[in-house]
């Protein structure tokens, strides 16, 4: 009875986190750098899903940053192992995060209807879209982690690309060539109102291009509210390709974050 009541301590699972971050620690600067991009993302979005989750419920505000905590920990062998962030060139980090999260039994702590809403926000978190059919706290769950983890990528996407060629955490940029202009897929995708699928790209202009389309599948007016203060589509724009078909896809979805916006404000 008392589990429903008061709020389990945090303090050993952030702890566990500090050490397993810890644990992957290399002489190898590049490494290092990349292991750091990996902690630093995952306590941002533990930060922003307490934003989102603002309101909500003290009880689903600590899942919520159990979830964040979690969600990225396989980030860390498989970048150690493959020297890569992309899945399709080495594994599926979600589902090496819950693996690594049922391994330490990081979620014993909560009831079983709980762990198993958190496995599954974990496990699914980098699907292209949000499963039909899971259940209400499930779906909330993993809606939320997929917002507040959007908004930290924004931000560490937009670090690497105005740092320095020598500081910049090399697996950021998923390895896509710079080159000019952006290609035809992504561009079509953007201007029909649809996500733009990995597998279609050809350039780290097509990644900028399929961040940008993330806005369409933000889920939490709080989120949409973060997107404006932090001035997102702002930035990305100014690091796009400066032509006139790039800027029109663009100014459509500033259109969109302002209809959902005026939508979630009525």
């Amino acid at each position: 009875m008392s589990n429903a009541v008061s709020l389990p301590d945090l303090a050993p699972l952030r702890d566990w986190f500090s050490s397993y971050c810890n644990s992957f620690r290399s002489t190898d600067l590049e490494l290092q750098r990349n292991f750091d991009l990996k902690e630093e993302h995952t306590r941002n979005v533990c930060r922003d899903a307490l934003l989102i989750a603002h309101g909500m419920g003290a009880r689903f505000e600590m899942l919520a940053e159990v979830a964040a905590l979690c969600h990225d920990l396989g980030r860390f062998p498989q970048f150690r192992d493959y020297h890569t962030f992309k899945d399709s060139e080495s594994l599926n980090h979600a589902h090496l995060s819950a693996q690594v999260m049922n391994q330490h039994h990081l979620l014993d702590f909560l009831p079983a209807e709980e762990r198993g809403c958190i496995e599954v926000a974990v496990r699914v978190h980098n699907a292209f879209l949000v499963p039909e059919g899971l259940p209400a706290l499930t779906a909330d769950l993993l809606r939320l982690l997929r917002d507040a983890d959007k908004l930290d990528i924004w931000r560490v996407f937009i670090e690497y690309f105005n740092a320095p060629e020598d500081e910049r955490a090399s697996g950021a940029g998923l390895g896509f060539p710079d080159l000019p202009g952006c290609s035809a897929e992504p561009l079509a995708a953007v201007a029909a109102g649809r996500m733009v699928q990995l597998a279609t790209l050809k350039s780290l202009n097509d990644f900028k291009l399929l961040q940008v389309s993330w806005i369409y599948d933000i889920n939490f007016p709080a989120t949409l509210r973060l997107i404006r203060q932090r001035s997102v589509l702002e930035q990305f724009r100014t690091m796009l390709p400066q032509d006139r078909e790039v800027l029109d896809v663009v100014a459509q979805v500033e259109r969109y974050l302002d209809a959902k916006l005026r939508d979630s404000a009525d």
